[in-house]
């Protein structure tokens, strides 16, 4: 896991299959996930009509739930897709948006984790926390304060009470399977990347959708860390590049699309996570 090189064979897999990836999503960032899938070599497919359902999860290679502009249709959409996800053994990726903002959103996050459906679920801190019963540290839809220490066992907690992959994202990531952490984070920090990152909209959003993408050629744990490093360093070569928001928006998908094992393992380094009792 650590030396990486596994990140390499499935971003080549991710291009060499182009991989359906569904998305139920946001009307926000609907644009930006699908450009942000297509740079990556994947194929989006933005549908949350349920008419579209039966014919749409089972030619799927993943589906992401995006529950950031949430309604009664959206909802029974998104259920929809899960349940018939799990009768065609599609892996789902949740995006629990805006969870603990409102009783409306914690409650569908909840509702579809309870489905069982669900392989892997990534969300910032505040909604990470939702999830667990901590509520009241999302602001609208943004992250709430990052505590590191507890984001590590937050998303053990989470993986563990679910039976699912669980990753939180911050300035320092975290991902679990209920009995292993992991740190995902840059190997040193950018104060350009630190300027831009709060003045974009959805960016987690395409985290969750590429994690999608490698959730269609690996398996979960392996996806959401592959995805998570890969937008780690996007990121990071897009805001060197360009530190101004609309011009960095454009160099996401820029290096998205030249992105190579190589280029993320210079940047990104990830670690075993050993929690103590108190922590976990």
């Amino acid at each position: 896991m650590h030396n990486m090189t596994w990140i390499d064979d499935t971003l080549r897999m991710v291009r060499k299959k182009r991989p359906l990836v569904h998305n139920i999503t946001n009307f926000v960032v609907m644009n930006t996930t699908a450009n942000a899938l297509l740079a990556l070599g994947a194929s989006p497919i933005m549908s949350h009509s349920v008419e579209d359902l039966e014919d749409l999860v089972p030619v799927a290679d993943a589906v992401v739930v995006n529950i950031g502009t949430l309604d009664e249709y959206f909802t029974y959409s998104m259920l929809k897709a899960v349940q018939l996800a799990k009768v065609y053994k599609k892996p789902v990726v949740l995006d629990p948006v805006g969870a603990g903002a409102t009783r409306l959103r914690t409650r569908a996050a909840l509702m579809l984790l309870n489905s069982g459906g669900i392989s892997v679920v990534r969300g910032n801190f505040g909604e990470m926390s939702a999830l667990v019963g901590e509520y009241g540290r999302t602001k609208g839809v943004e992250a709430a304060a990052y505590e590191s220490v507890k984001a590590a066992g937050l998303v053990l907690e989470v993986a563990s009470r679910y039976s699912t992959i669980a990753g939180v994202t911050g300035p320092v990531d975290y991902v679990s399977d209920g009995r292993r952490v992991f740190s995902v984070e840059l190997k040193k920090s950018s104060q350009k990347l630190e300027q831009v990152i709060g003045r974009v909209t959805g960016l987690g959003c395409i985290v969750s959708a590429i994690i999608g993408a490698f959730l269609a050629v690996e398996e979960p744990l392996k996806a959401c860390i592959a995805g998570i490093a890969t937008f780690k360093a996007v990121s990071l070569y897009a805001a060197e590049e360009s530190p101004y928001p609309g011009s960095f928006h454009v160099k996401l998908y820029d290096w998205l699309y030249k992105i190579d094992g190589e280029s993320i393992r210079s940047v990104v380094k990830v670690s075993s996570v050993e929690l103590s009792q108190r922590e976990a």
